[in-house]
């Protein structure tokens, strides 16, 4: 496995177990759907969060967060149109980004609601 991917998987399971830390439910991991994948989908209550997952080894070329272009968003979107269409239909739903910089130190940065498509 190419070490980028060694790395996103260690973010995606440090996420993983902060969320269910701060009393989330998972509901799925990985969910894939046509050509696209939301890396955690959670419960807090009665709203459901879809969550990116963002790792580097360091800031030096950005934040993790900025990784997340419009591009991205709007296919997030979609994809959890079609999960709450499979799913479980009408629902609170927000969309949340996990960034991870493991260097110099390791941190975790957590933005709830942290963008909503708009088209």
């Amino acid at each position: 496995m190419a070490k980028h991917n060694q790395l996103g998987q260690l973010g995606e399971e440090w996420a993983k177990n902060y969320l269910l830390e701060q009393g989330y439910t998972l509901l799925e991991q990985n969910w894939r759907w046509g050509k696209g994948e939301i890396d955690l989908i959670v419960r807090q209550e009665d709203c459901i969060i879809f969550v990116e997952v963002k790792t580097r080894t360091t800031a030096r070329f950005g934040q993790p967060e900025e990784a997340v272009s419009v591009k991205k968003q709007n296919l997030m979107y979609e994809l959890a149109v079609e999960y709450l269409h499979q799913i479980v239909h009408e629902q609170e739903f927000r969309f949340d980004i996990i960034a991870i910089t493991m260097q110099p130190q390791k941190e975790l940065r957590h933005f709830q609601d942290a963008f909503f498509p708009t088209w």
